[in-house]
């Protein structure tokens, strides 16, 4: 916790490209040095989603009061993937669902992601997407999509990343109450949670980090220092996310 309010990374790769790492050796500790209570993790390489989401929650289990977990499907892979993604919410007890369009080459807006959409729905699950400055990752294609699933709660990872695509997935949250934006990036542009703050609410942004692919201290700690209010801040930090994870 950060002067009593908690913190939740929303944003977590365990491993690295290729591999998966089942102990939380190294994501606890970068997670205490910066004082995050609570990290949500998913494992994106395996296309089926099943050793995927075995894996999360394999690392989940060794630390259960510090990681939640979010369910991996792709398109890449249709005929199992609503079936993958009711055992994975259902029995496994993930929380949520990644979707990592750069593997597929679909747009995050074309019909062979749909189901995926009407599962969040129905369930009223978070559902956080890699959007940035790849063609089928662009944040305007979740403005074509989130009216259509209301109850779904769309979170744009990387809010874009660099400045026109930040721009970009301001102005759809903006138009759509349930997208959000989620604050980790390599572009660490001088004022962007500001800019995200002030284009879309404090109430719409999201902190993550991408731990362990990026040291958390620089992630969080430009929430920490923007020009914003405290209020702001701990909406940013983990009050937002505990409203989003609440299926209520």
């Amino acid at each position: 916790m950060i002067d009593g309010n908690p913190v939740i990374d929303f944003h977590g790769h365990p491993g690295r490209w290729g591999d998966s790492v089942n102990s939380p050796e190294r994501v606890l500790p970068a997670m205490d040095a910066v004082g995050i209570d609570k990290a949500v993790l998913f494992n994106i390489w395996h296309p089926e989603g099943t050793r995927a989401n075995d894996d999360t929650v394999a690392l989940i289990a060794q630390a259960p009061d510090r990681f939640m977990g979010f369910a991996y499907v792709s398109p890449l892979m249709p005929e199992g993937m609503v079936a993958e993604l009711e055992r994975a919410v259902d029995q496994l007890g993930l929380v949520g669902i990644k979707l990592y369009p750069p593997f597929t080459n679909i747009k995050l807006n074309e019909r062979p992601w749909f189901p995926i959409y009407e599962f969040a729905n129905a369930r009223r699950l978070p559902l956080l997407w890699h959007t940035g400055i790849e063609p089928e990752n662009w944040p305007c294609y979740v403005g074509d999509v989130a009216p259509h699933f209301p109850d779904a709660r769309f979170v744009c990872g990387h809010s874009g990343n660099c400045p026109p695509m930040r721009e970009m997935a301001i102005e759809v949250a903006r138009a759509n109450e349930n997208v959000f934006l989620e604050t980790c990036s390599t572009f660490r542009t001088p004022g962007a949670i500001e800019e995200l703050v002030n284009g879309a609410g404090a109430d719409r942004v999201l902190f993550g980090s991408d731990i362990p692919l990026m040291d958390p201290r620089p992630q969080l700690g430009k929430i920490l220092t923007a020009d914003i209010d405290d209020d702001a801040k701990r909406l940013i930090i983990g009050q937002n996310a505990l409203r989003l994870l609440d299926r209520g």
